[in-house]
Parts: structure tokens; sequence; C-alpha cells
């Protein structure tokens, strides 16, 4: 019989999880979160985990002797990527690394699950890369710096560091659409937010301030200006600003 253990969502609820497969031994196992598990097998036996930060933590120390700091690394951006196998490839690394103790396991191509492991952090590590280069703040009318994206990947977590450490003198948000949260840097500190609904785009707008919206026009005049027709390569413009992130561009509106 199959065990399902949900989970709450998050990466040490997830590594809870992965702890007491090995705490009970359960052999044939599947981990869900709560708000995706659709009890599809009748006959499945329900495991609730309730998150334990030791039991996530006894893990990610056991798993760094053996993949490193990096590794762990990879693991958090497999589960970024939010890839409906996330929970499954996880759990197949680690048993890997139990298995084999001592070797790097993320470094076994011949894996199906490690070759799809390396193949997401490709994709999400390009996505949080994009996401610093086209970024483009607003200034709103109490001083702090906005911005919105709306990336595939769950990204936030991997781009923060970079701009706290970029614009340390200015007071400034990100705020990811799909996914109802970002983040907040006040000066002192830089911690996630959770809003209780949805941006409303034509409130966030008025409250744009006047120094943003005489910028935005004169950017856009720029870049019309210095647009020479005769030397316009669309093919090689899109290959290096991809088409979906143009909706960050002041340029392009």
């Amino acid at each position: 019989m199959i065990t399902t253990l949900l989970y709450d969502g998050s990466f040490d609820g997830l590594f809870t999880a992965v702890f007491e497969v090995f705490e009970y031994r359960y052999q044939e196992v599947e981990i869900v979160s709560r708000e995706k598990y659709h009890q599809e097998n009748i006959f499945a036996e329900i495991h609730e985990v309730i998150t334990q930060n030791t039991k996530s933590e006894r893990v990610l120390n056991k798993l760094e002797q053996s993949i490193g700091k990096q590794g762990i690394h990879q693991l958090l951006k497999v589960f970024l990527s939010e890839d409906r196998e996330m929970e499954h490839l996880i759990l197949s690394a680690v048993k890997q690394s139990v298995k084999h103790q001592g070797e790097n396991i993320l470094e076994n191509f011949a894996d199906p699950d490690i070759l799809k492991i390396s193949k997401i952090c490709k994709s999400v590590g390009r996505e949080s890369h994009r996401m610093t280069a086209f970024v483009r703040f607003e200034k709103m009318q109490d001083g702090v710096f906005f911005s919105k994206i709306d990336p595939d990947f769950n990204v936030i977590p991997l781009i923060r560091k970079h701009f706290k450490d970029r614009y340390q003198d200015q007071k400034w948000m990100i705020y990811d659409l799909r996914r109802n949260y970002g983040i907040l840097y006040d000066l002192e500190s830089c911690d996630f937010f959770y809003p209780d609904e949805k941006l409303d785009f034509h409130q966030y707008q008025q409250k744009f301030h006047d120094e943003e919206k005489n910028y935005q026009t004169l950017w856009q005049r720029y870049f019309t200006k210095t647009n020479i027709v005769e030397r316009k390569n669309m093919k090689l413009h899109i290959q290096h600003v991809p088409k979906r992130y143009w909706k960050y561009l002041t340029e392009k509106w």
C-alpha cells in the first residue's frame, strides 16, 4: 500500500517529510503538499506531516556532508521550480545520497532523476539571472522603489541577496504577481512580505511619484528617437531580450 505524506508546502516541511520517510521506514511513498492534494487513490494511507525544523536540519546537515552547500542550493532550486515532480526528485536524491554515502550523487547524470534535477537547476538559474537583468523599479509617492515581476519559477529567494547587496541606499520592493508575495528592503532588513490581497494595478499606478511619470515619458522618447529603423534586427533582439520579458521594460510600454 502506498503512503501519502501531506506537508505544508514549505522547504522545511518537505525535508521534515523526507525525514519521516526514513523514520517510519515507508517503502512505497509519495510526498504531496496539502494545497495540491487530490485523493485519487482511495486505498492510500495518509500521513500528516507537522513541520519540525530540527528534523529538516538533520536531513540537510547529513546531505551537506555528501553533496556540499552547492548541492543543497541545487535542491533548493528544484523546490523553487514548482515542478510537479519536485518532491519525488528531492526524495530520490536523498535516498541515493544515503545509499552512496560520501559520494556526490548529483554528478551521476546516468540516473534519470539526477539528470532532470540538473536540467531544472539550469532553467531556474537562467530565470533568476534574467530577473536580475530585466527588473525595472518605479518610484512611488512614498519614496519606495517598486518592481513587479512574473517569473516562470519562484525565484524571489534566489535574487534577494543580489538586490540587497546592489541597492543598499534606497528603500525598494519586488513583488511576484503570480505568487502574490515579495521582498521589502527598508534600509535595515530585507524581508519577505505576503499581502492579504493581490495588487490592484489601477490604485498602484495612481501612487506613482511625479518624477517617475516624467522619467518614463523621457525614457520612452529616448528609445524612440535613437531607434534606427534600417539597422533593426528583430530576430537578434528577441534572442537577447525574449518577448515575455518586455512587460518589465519601460521602453516597451
